[in-house]
């Protein structure tokens, strides 16, 4: 590991665990320490970031896909201080919510079936992390998600190096919804993954690896 390198939370996307962020936790273990934050307990964007905050080091960088991703800007929101940089996958910079049910995300969450060989890559995980994270944790982070407070002050909060990222196949958060978050932090690092849907970090891990590599070490 690198000296002095932040710890890094990883925050996962509605319905999903650490098998999400799998190939990161690995990948980036020598150059810093990553975490997985909790979502799985709480109903709402404040509840849970101040879960991550009560168990994240001191200072930190964060990453977060989807619900991750506005857990980690409700996370700066109340504690500036303490983020040292972000990553946001897959997340808008608007209130519209477009899944409405399990169904839905799981269906949405892939990559259009216009690559198949996504399928048996992407389709097994994310089931078994349905199953995994179970119906009761997935309405708590619905009801989050359907009841979140306006964003713009917590997008407004970001002062640090940001790196915004979305896959050119997400049909929860498009190309565009991403685009509009990054132009709305300064600085901001906009990076579109090619033949990828909703759930980059398990869909293009040696990608996303590289942009969270580069992001961390800049």
């Amino acid at each position: 590991m690198i000296r002095n390198a932040p710890p890094l939370v990883l925050l996962p996307a509605m319905g999903c665990d650490g098998q999400l962020w799998a190939r990161q936790i690995v990948d980036l273990s020598e150059i810093t320490h990553p975490m997985l934050g909790d979502l799985t307990v709480d109903d709402t964007l404040e509840a849970m970031a101040a879960r991550v905050l009560a168990h994240a080091p001191p200072r930190f960088a964060v990453a977060g896909v989807s619900l991750g991703g506005y857990v980690a800007l409700e996370v700066i929101r109340q504690a500036p201080e303490r983020v040292q940089r972000v990553a946001l996958f897959g997340t808008r910079a608007s209130m519209q919510m477009r899944p409405r049910t399990v169904a839905e995300q799981g269906l949405l969450a892939t990559a259009p079936h216009a690559d198949p060989t996504l399928t048996p890559i992407v389709s097994g995980p994310v089931q078994t992390m349905a199953e995994r994270v179970g119906g009761a944790v997935f309405e708590r982070q619905q009801r989050a998600m359907l009841t979140r407070p306006d964003i713009s002050s917590a997008i407004g909060a970001v002062c640090v190096p940001t790196l915004v990222a979305v896959g050119d196949r997400d049909r929860i958060c498009l190309p565009d919804d991403a685009r509009a978050l990054a132009l709305r932090i300064t600085g901001a690092r906009f990076h579109e993954i090619r033949n990828c849907g909703h759930l980059s970090p398990l869909e293009r891990p040696g990608e996303v690896t590289e942009l969270l590599r580069d992001w961390v070490q800049s």
